[in-house]
């Protein structure tokens, strides 16, 4: 394709409110403009924490894992991921907003081990019913970037001025699954001050996966947020200090992004590269999933 007639994209980012912090990432709109009729931008999104997202129909088709593509709902609702996610954007804009396990907890009314590695249509799971207004409201008018966030920014304080408190727990555990040092589920038993089996349900209901699978996939993503950051980097050189070798380390790529390094490496990344790096300005992290629910700043 001729560099004049490639898709023109444009990822941005905005941070909760200091109140949302503990419950939401960050909100992010993605503005693709093909200029050929019929042309596509196609990435793989590492995996993540649960992510809302109102997409124009027609606008998206994707895939978790080794599930086809499918056309996404004007609602998608992906639970947390443990695979990689095959998406594919035409012309349109669409906003995400990225939420903590505790976000979840507060906002959803919905064990996230039931929609973890899976897609909701959001509009027609009662779940999701509280986000139905905004979804609506970002559907029918374009309105600009500072305006949609407060839109969006307003309608969750407004949810969870409304919802319940919810275990320090689950804050606690988030915080740990960041920490590079947490090495075992014991140990992270004692930070939280309840039974293993306690944390292992608690996981499993709120952050979707069992604790010896989060911590897996953290060490993964530690590294791959640094190859995100400079491609241009060997991966030998990215490697949390947690692998035992590289070996180890392709193993585990294999297993969450359905390939092996190598290949992941050769592939054009049109977003995720501009989006780990416009994440890292503003959030501090390349990647959703290392997102610390307690920033010391």
């Amino acid at each position: 394709m001729r560099a004049e007639t490639k898709p023109i994209t444009r990822v941005r980012f905005a941070l909760p409110s200091e109140r949302l912090r503990p419950y939401v990432t960050t909100y992010y709109r993605t503005d693709i403009t093909c200029a050929v009729e019929g042309t596509a931008v196609e990435d793989y999104l590492h995996p993540e924490w649960p992510n809302l997202r109102i997409i124009p129909e027609g606008m998206c088709d994707a895939a978790i894992g080794t599930q086809p593509l499918r056309e996404s709902a004007i609602f998608s609702v992906s639970g947390p991921t443990s695979f990689a996610t095959r998406f594919r954007l035409r012309s349109g804009r669409n906003w995400g907003i990225g939420l903590l396990p505790l976000g979840w907890a507060a906002l959803i009314d919905a064990n996230a081990g039931d929609y973890a590695d899976q897609t909701a249509d959001g509009m027609a799971d009662l779940a999701f019913t509280g986000f139905h207004p905004l979804v609506t409201a970002l559907s029918q008018t374009e309105r600009s970037f500072e305006d949609e966030h407060a839109l969006i920014q307003a309608h969750i304080e407004g949810m969870i001025s409304q919802s319940p408190k919810h275990s320090e727990a689950i804050n606690i555990i988030n915080a740990a699954l960041v920490d590079p040092e947490l090495t075992n589920v014991t140990q992270l038993s004692e930070r939280v001050g309840i039974s293993v089996r306690s944390v292992e349900r608690l996981c499993k209901r709120v952050f979707g996966f069992p604790p010896k699978l989060l911590m897996r996939r953290q060490r993964f993503l530690r590294s791959l947020s640094q190859f995100m950051l400079d491609p241009s980097m060997k991966w030998l050189s990215t490697l949390d200090y947690r692998y035992h070798d590289q070996a180890h380390f392709v193993r585990d790529f294999r297993r969450f992004m359905g390939m092996n390094p190598t290949a992941y490496a050769k592939l054009d990344k049109p977003l995720l590269f501009a989006a780990a790096k416009a994440r890292m300005e503003i959030a501090g992290e390349a990647v959703q999933g290392l997102h610390d629910p307690q920033p010391s700043d």
